[in-house]
């Protein structure tokens, strides 16, 4: 965390929360906070406690070039209103969307009561309890949403999938491994074609907050209707590479991940699990080779 935001930005931020209804005193602060590529994020002090504001980038924040379209905040808005109805206790709560400036407000959880999942597990907690609880939420959410039109219709977001999510992940490691290529391009069709569930599209250990009663998922901007088993496979990449970070923690790893397994595939209902399950595993060797 830093010192306060520049007088500019503070204003516009500020303005942006008048209009969405919210109570903001002329002279409120506006700190922003670390840790995001993709917005800017930041702490706004009201009269009744702090809430979270974050606005998207046109230009992320990474050394390339990598630019995205900022009407993709809504788009997490959207997955996170869609999961509050499935699990409210398993995301923020949304307090106001301003589409003209791109942002949204959202309940501010303190650090120190809601610390990042990776941070926990590169410091070698890895609790299988929470893992299973990650594992559940994320099949709920896809089960919630298996095949419905109107979901589909909502998150038809494949070009922004393909931008930020195959593309960087899984077609440059194809161009990089040319003896892989043919293999993991054919897997990228495959998942692009896929109109199965709502993904969220970034299911990270660096995305998950363990909170007091279970995870918090953020940042979904990369939400989008198609195969669950990317998700799956994406946050299951992680704990393996724990394993590699803290290798005397390695059991742990691997019983977290048998544990989320396990819960995810106790909700899947759209599909036989050995289908999503090969998928899955598929997958996860090409994230592994990324």
């Amino acid at each position: 965390m830093s010192g306060e935001a520049a007088p500019e930005t503070r204003d516009d931020i500020l303005r942006a929360m008048r209009r969405m209804g919210l109570d903001v005193a002329p002279n409120a602060a506006v700190v922003p906070l670390t840790g995001g590529v993709s917005s800017d994020v930041f702490r706004v002090d009201l009269a009744d406690g702090p809430v979270c504001v974050k606005r998207a980038l046109a230009r992320l924040k990474v050394v390339a070039d990598w630019r995205a379209p900022v009407d993709r905040v809504h788009n997490e808005v959207a997955w996170l209103r869609f999961a509050a109805g499935v699990m409210p206790n398993r995301v923020p709560v949304i307090l106001g969307e301003d589409r003209d400036d791109h942002l949204f407000a959202m309940s501010f959880l303190p650090p120190e009561k809601y610390p990042v999942w990776k941070a926990l597990l590169r410091d070698g907690h890895a609790d299988p309890a929470f893992a299973a609880a990650v594992g559940d939420a994320i099949g709920a959410i896809h089960a919630a949403s298996a095949g419905s039109a109107e979901i589909a219709k909502t998150f038809a977001t494949g070009d922004l999938f393909m931008a930020l999510r195959l593309e960087p992940y899984l077609l440059y490691t194809a161009k990089a491994h040319p003896d892989r290529a043919e293999r993991i391009n054919a897997m990228v069709a495959s998942i692009a074609a896929a109109r199965t569930a709502l993904m969220h599209g970034d299911v990270s250990p660096k995305n998950i907050l363990e909170g007091p009663d279970g995870p918090i998922f953020l940042d979904a901007e990369t939400a989008c209707y198609g195969d669950p088993a990317f998700d799956l496979a994406f946050c299951l990449n992680h704990l393996l590479l724990k394993c590699i970070w803290v290798p005397e923690k390695r059991k742990d790893y691997g019983a977290s991940f048998a544990a989320l397994c396990d819960a995810y595939f106790k909700r899947v209902s759209w599909e036989p699990v050995s289908d999503i399950d090969r998928r899955t595993a598929g997958i996860l060797s090409a994230f592994l080779l990324a």
